[in-house]
C-alpha cells in the first residue's frame, strides 16, 4: 500500500457492486461456453498517453472473480504512461479473465483519466500552486477518485462533510462572516475553518475574523491577486469557479495557493486501457 492508494474496504465494496452489476442474476453466460481447462496470458496496454491510477481496483475485481488469475503489474499509480505501453501481465483461466476484463478496465480507465487531467492541470499550474479536488464526485466513487487525483499529482478538499468546515456562500445568507467564523471554533474546536469569498471585502472579513482560509470563487486572475494582496500572506487563499487548463496558469501566476477543480472527477475523459490475449493454451 502507498499513500496514494484509496482504502482497501472502499475498492473491495465498489469493485463488489460492479461486479454484481456486470454479472446480473445468472452470471456470465458466454464464458460458460470456454472449455473449463482453457488458460491464457494477456497484456494491459495503454492505448493513449496518460497517467496510471487504480491498480488496486483492477487488481481486487480479477481476484474477486477467480484468485487463479495472477496479475503483475510493470507500472504504479502516478507513472506517466505512453501510448502502445504495457502496464500489467494477466494470466489464469480464460473464461475467469474474461469475465472480469471490463469491470477491471472499467476502473483502470476511469481512474486513470482522473488522473491524467490532474496531471494536466498540475502542470499547466506549477509547483508553486496545488491543484485540488472537490465533492464533485461519482457517487459511490470519492475514496477511488480522490486516489486518483493524488496520483495524478493533485491534493484532496474534504473527503465529507465532517472532514472540516466550510462556510460557502448559502451560509452567509443573513449572516455575518464574524459571527459564522465564532460559532465554528465554539462548537469545533480545533477544526480547520474556510470561508467562501465572492468579493474582496469578505476576504478581508475572513482574515478579521480568524478563519484558517479563504476560497475565492468565480473571482478573475486579477482579482485574485488583489485577494491575495489582502491576505498578506497571512492565510492560504485557494481559488474556485470555472478554472480551466486555459486559465489556470493565471490563476497559478496570481499567487493562488491552491486551485479546486471539480472537473477532474466529474469531467475526466476515459483513459483508453485495454487487455490483449497473447496466448491460449
Amino acid at each position: 500500500m502507498s499513500w496514494i492508494d484509496p482504502p482497501v474496504s472502499a475498492v473491495r465494496e465498489v469493485v463488489a457492486r460492479a461486479l454484481a452489476e456486470d454479472l446480473g442474476v445468472l452470471g456470465d453466460l458466454t464464458a460458460t461456453l470456454v472449455p473449463d481447462d482453457a488458460t491464457v496470458t494477456a497484456v494491459v496496454t495503454s492505448r493513449a498517453d496518460g497517467v496510471l491510477a487504480g491498480r488496486l481496483s483492477a487488481a481486487h475485481a480479477f481476484a474477486a472473480v477467480d484468485p487463479a488469475i495472477d496479475v503483475s503489474w510493470s507500472a504504479v499509480d502516478g507513472d506517466r504512461l505512453t501510448a502502445g505501453q504495457a502496464v500489467a501481465s494477466v494470466e489464469g483461466p480464460l473464461a475467469s479473465v474474461l469475465t472480469a476484463e471490463r469491470t477491471a478496465l472499467n476502473l483502470l480507465g476511469h481512474l486513470s483519466g482522473v488522473a491524467t487531467l490532474t496531471r494536466r492541470y498540475a502542470d499547466a499550474a506549477g509547483p508553486a500552486t496545488k491543484i485540488r479536488d472537490t465533492r464533485k464526485t461519482t457517487p459511490g466513487l470519492r475514496a477511488l477518485e480522490k486516489a486518483a487525483v493524488r496520483a495524478g499529482g493533485g491534493v484532496n478538499h474534504r473527503g465529507s462533510l465532517s472532514d472540516g468546515i466550510l462556510v460557502k456562500d448559502n451560509h452567509l445568507a443573513g449572516l455575518p462572516i464574524a459571527g459564522l467564523v465564532a460559532a465554528a471554533r465554539a462548537r469545533w474546536p480545533g477544526q480547520s475553518v474556510e470561508v467562501e469569498c465572492d468579493t474582496i471585502e469578505q476576504v478581508r472579513a475572513a482574515c478579521a475574523a480568524g478563519a484558517d482560509m479563504v476560497l475565492v470563487d468565480n473571482m478573475t486572475p486579477a482579482q485574485v491577486a488583489e485577494a491575495v494582496a489582502a491576505v498578506g500572506g497571512t492565510i492560504p487563499v485557494e481559488v474556485s469557479g470555472r478554472v480551466t487548463l486555459d486559465t489556470v496558469a493565471a490563476y497559478a501566476a496570481a499567487g493562488a495557493d491552491l486551485i479546486a477543480v471539480g472537473a477532474l472527477t466529474h469531467s475526466a475523459p476515459v483513459l483508453d486501457i485495454g487487455l490483449d490475449l497473447l496466448q491460449e493454451r
